[in-house]
């Protein structure tokens, strides 16, 4: 089995899920005590979106290659960024690691593409709504089209995201507002919803959305577990 390298913490809140699903999706592969072999780089989430914030992306480019660059010395061989914002900076952590790095658009567009859709709507940090890096990807490699809400409602989901779910906190009136961000994505023609921030499935389920929801977290997560084995 290949030795993975997360970097995580970005925040905690979501790579708890990722470090149980990539060791359940080992253990149902392999069976009985099987786990997976992790490495991982917990960051401080403080630091790194004080930097977001102030657009600072060279300072977080400079904390996430540092990490990338001690997982590989750690053993790791492979890098995975355990949220979606951070992809901003995949193909420089990808370099700095001397790694491969598996990106968590492509796994999150294979789901896609099975589930037979080609146009998803993408709720995220603004970072990842506005930004093309993350857009661009899915319609540049995997032929997908991507919805973003309408600029209120981005800085809705942009202070959910960072202002309650990044802090364990889970509020009933924010869960009405994105199930009603995610319907007026669907009546505009989205197929799907992509959840772009690893921590909005601690607000929205299936069952919150009239189209599919995709969980890029756990997707990302079951990815990443298929290549250590050797599947992916």
């Amino acid at each position: 089995m290949r030795t993975i390298g997360l970097i995580g913490g970005l925040s905690w809140e979501s790579t708890v899920p990722y470090y149980r699903v990539i060791n359940e999706t080992v253990r149902e592969a392999r069976g009985g005590l099987s786990s997976a072999r992790i490495i991982l780089s917990s960051l401080d989430f403080a630091e790194i979106a004080a930097l977001q914030h102030a657009n600072d992306w060279a300072g977080c480019q400079r904390v996430l290659c540092d990490a990338a660059r001690a997982l590989r010395a750690a053993g790791a061989e492979c890098v995975a960024i355990c949220t979606n914002t951070m992809h901003k900076l995949a193909d420089e952590v990808e370099a700095a690691a001397g790694l491969p790095l598996l990106h968590i658009a492509d796994a999150t567009a294979r789901a896609i593409q099975a589930a037979g859709l080609s146009q998803v709507g993408l709720l995220g940090t603004r970072f990842t709504m506005e930004s093309d890096f993350y857009r661009d990807r899915l319609q540049t490699r995997h032929g997908i089209d991507t919805l973003i809400p309408a600029a209120e409602a981005r800085d809705t989901v942009h202070r959910i995201i960072y202002d309650e779910l990044c802090q364990g906190v889970v509020c009933p009136e924010s869960r009405t507002a994105a199930r009603d961000i995610t319907a007026a994505l669907a009546a505009q023609g989205a197929q799907g919803i992509v959840l772009g921030c690893t921590e909005l499935p601690m607000l929205l389920h299936a069952h919150d959305s009239v189209v599919p929801v995709f969980d890029t977290g756990v997707i990302h997560a079951r990815h990443i577990a298929r290549w250590a084995l050797g599947e992916a």
